[in-house]
């Protein structure tokens, strides 16, 4: 798979206060910041895989901050009904955390989060019939996730952790991934033997993230990151993915130009995707196109 330039535009509104300490410290300056972003991306990318099917993305997010370091963000971003299946196009991120420390050098954040796409799910088998091999146990898989993470960084360095605490994870379970294994391959080993392994939760997930800026001048940013994504019970949606980003300020909006590599593996090493779905199921729940990332207040 080759890889992909994204570019994207975002213009942010503040309003309150500033967000620096020595403004903080003000008694005629509130003691909080709310920032609105609206961004139109060509392309919505979530750990080097598309959440929009290589489409065009909106998004409008709300971020609160407060001197003390607690902050709550509300996002939303259009996605792709052919991705998450059933769902209303819509993805929504609720996130409350706490960050510490200096920005400039040691600094810190801990915090929850939500990511919520209405309606979308899949209805999946969960087991086999252990004589006829026939799918059964058949039940619904949502998209919906909830994560705990954890922020660490120096100055430039940013490292984050993050952890699934929900029982499916952005749609993967047993019958999402063991079910397409089976259904879409032609030889059946792999499926049989991810079936094998019983009904499993993707809970206790990690995703892991590491990212580094470098100031170019005074409008413009390099970034370069690295993910990963070690799916609990379901090997076959690791991930790992690259990328580095050039963001620049001008006419009062941020213009981002991204290279994105594609997957090493993970789920495009599962079958499916835009090209045909499992016999059980009108369109393939999470197939070569899926990932997550989590932008939150942590």
């Amino acid at each position: 798979m080759r890889s992909s330039r994204i570019f994207s535009a975002s213009t942010a509104v503040l309003m309150g206060a500033l967000t620096t300490a020595p403004a903080w410290s003000q008694s005629d300056i509130s003691s909080y910041a709310l920032d609105t972003e609206v961004r139109l991306t060509t392309d919505l990318r979530s750990r080097g895989i598309s959440d929009s099917l290589n489409g065009p993305s909106a998004k409008l997010a709300l971020q609160w901050a407060h001197e003390s370091g607690i902050s709550a963000l509300a996002e939303i971003n259009s996605v792709s009904k052919r991705q998450f299946t059933g769902g209303s196009g819509l993805a929504m991120l609720l996130g409350l955390g706490y960050r510490w420390g200096d920005p400039e050098g040691w600094h810190y954040g801990l915090g929850l989060a939500a990511e919520l796409f209405p309606g979308a799910g899949v209805e999946a088998p969960h087991s086999l019939h252990p004589d006829t091999f026939e799918p059964q146990g058949f039940r619904r898989t949502r998209f919906n996730s909830t994560l705990a993470a954890l922020e660490v960084g120096w100055g430039n360095l940013d490292a984050r952790v993050i952890n699934v605490l929900s029982r499916d994870y952005r749609g993967i379970s047993t019958g999402t991934v063991c079910g397409s294994l089976l259904a879409l391959r032609v030889d059946p080993t792999a499926g049989l033997e991810c079936y094998g392994r019983g009904d499993r939760s993707a809970r206790g997930t990690w995703l892991l993230d590491l990212s580094y800026k470098v100031s170019i001048n005074a409008t413009t940013t390099l970034v370069a990151h690295v993910g990963h994504q070690q799916v609990r019970n379901f090997r076959e949606a690791n991930v790992t993915d690259y990328s580095l980003a050039v963001k620049h300020q001008r006419w009062g909006a941020e213009w981002t130009a991204e290279w994105i590599s594609p997957p090493d593996q993970g789920p495009r090493a599962l079958p499916g995707g835009r090209r045909r779905a499992p016999a059980y199921d009108r369109q393939q729940p999470r197939g070569a196109d899926s990932g997550v990332q989590v932008l939150g207040p942590c």
